[in-house]
């Protein structure tokens, strides 16, 4: 049965691969057309992927899947199609003198590589699969997707829709468990897209190197939440609560832990904890609150907190309607503020992925930032205040994939930034032009004149004294 599944991505792979090469040169408009298709595939149906992400997730709102996993998806699209003439202009560059006055030229052409392959996960099933695949199209690739199989019923229901909305030798999907998977990473695409946890990346880079297979890594971390003295802290408790809260924290971009000011420690919970209570005064029968994606998953939730517990660290359970969650059988869980952390804690170890927020304290702000800068490097940073010299100190003297300032977030839905890690936070970056430009090669070109360029310059034998002005010039 392995074999037979290998034996299908392989050929999957080669009809792409194949399809790929015949069509050169492809005019955009074909990259236009399939990305529209893709467009219409979600927006046609929106609703059915709604349904089955719910029923994956055991619970999860239909208003925020709309949101999150199909119109910023559309999205996508749009952006990709309003910018791709532009991003795919070929770019004259400037030769050395004096072979520009001769006649050469230079010039950097954006062309696509290939087949793509696209290793999604499954919080947000549907986004994090199509919304990468809008710029690989973009780029004028073929793709082939992976989803997950701990959503299993959207995944199905993805291979469906690609099936009639795509030939297979454009657009496909590879569904399965953790043995396809494997398959998958290790088939020799020309790139290959994963979104997911960094022990998982390092498996999936090691399995694309043994070919040479560049990759982009969307990965996770601890992205922190730095909370300045200056900051609205009702305001800023809001907007944490609503980035913790969202999909039940199951989001790479979730604030991980908070990092505020001794003296305003329960300020800040406070805000949080109210900031819950406004969007959600109830959890257990509240569409608007997922659910968490697996017993295995909320299991390991529940094991951090007692870790955390049993180490000395102060549980604040967020439970606005005072609801027994002991007998519930709906894998729903409170949010669990954690005072008094320390680094033994596996919570602070761990990308938590759920609703579970730590909150450390500092004297001065410099704590927070050496802190930052003493572990690996997060996929977000946020932070909140209006003193902008303290803004300023923190972003220039941490590191991270990307930033948003008095929020959470939302640097990812600005489709005009690059979204990415860095180290062990991600490898490259997709969105913008910069996500155009990393599913595309770009082919040098250069044109020499009809001179003899090799003589005029003296690099040709014999050597003489043309030779030595050419060296002697080089030194200068």
């Amino acid at each position: 049965m392995a074999d037979d599944r290998r034996e299908h991505q392989e050929k999957l792979l080669k009809l792409q691969r194949d399809a790929f090469t015949a069509s050169r040169p492809e005019p955009m408009a074909m990259r236009k057309d399939r990305i529209k298709r893709a467009m219409a595939l979600l927006k046609d149906n929106a609703e059915d992927f709604g349904k089955t992400m719910s029923a994956d997730f055991g619970n999860r709102s239909m208003e925020q899947s709309m949101i999150t996993d199909i119109g910023s998806t559309i999205g996508a699209g749009k952006h990709a199609l309003k910018h791709m003439d532009k991003w795919s202009k070929t770019e004259r560059r400037p030769v050395q003198f004096p072979l520009g006055l001769l006649g050469a030229k230079a010039e950097v052409r954006y062309e696509p590589k290939g087949v793509v392959g696209i290793l999604s996960p499954w919080n947000f099933p549907v986004n994090l699969a199509f919304s990468p695949l809008m710029q690989v199209l973009a780029a004028g690739n073929r793709a082939m997707i992976k989803p997950s199989e701990f959503t299993e019923r959207t995944s199905l229901l993805m291979a469906e829709l690609v099936d009639q909305y795509f030939t297979p030798d454009e657009v496909a999907v590879v569904t399965g468990g953790p043995e396809v998977a494997a398959t998958f990473s290790s088939l020799p695409f020309d790139h290959l897209v994963f979104t997911g946890s960094t022990p998982t990346g390092r498996m999936v880079m090691q399995a694309a190197a043994k070919n040479l297979v560049p990759v982009t890594l969307e990965l996770g971390g601890k992205s922190p939440v730095i909370m300045g003295r200056s900051a609205d802290f009702e305001k800023a408790g809001e907007r944490i609560a609503l980035g913790k809260m969202m999909n039940a924290g199951q989001i790479c971009l979730a604030p991980d832990y908070m990092y505020v000011p001794e003296d305003k420690q329960d300020e800040a919970v406070a805000g949080v904890s109210n900031g819950v209570a406004n969007m959600y005064p109830t959890l257990l029968e509240n569409d608007d609150y997922a659910s968490v994606v697996s017993d295995r998953h909320f299991a390991r939730l529940q094991g951090l907190v007692e870790d955390a517990k049993e180490k000395g660290a102060e549980v604040i359970e967020v439970n606005p309607g005072n609801e027994d969650f002991s007998n519930a059988n709906q894998r729903k869980m409170p949010l669990n503020i954690l005072k008094n952390v320390t680094d033994e804690m596996a919570v602070m170890q761990e990308e938590i992925f759920g609703p579970v927020l730590p909150v450390k304290t500092y004297k001065a702000v410099d704590q927070a930032v050496d802190y930052v800068n003493e572990h690996a490097r997060p996929l977000g940073l946020y932070y909140f205040g209006e003193d902008k010299a303290a803004q300023e100190r923190v972003l220039t003297r941490t590191i991270s994939g990307g930033v948003t300032t008095n929020d959470v977030i939302f640097h990812v839905s600005m489709e005009d930034l690059p979204f990415g890690g860095v180290g062990p936070s991600g490898i490259g970056s997709y969105h913008a032009i910069e996500g155009f430009r990393e599913f595309s090669h770009a082919r040098a070109v250069y044109q020499q004149p009809k001179i003899d360029i090799a003589k005029l310059g003296g690099f040709k034998p014999p050597y003489g004294k043309a030779t030595e002005k050419a060296v002697a010039n080089m030194m200068k």
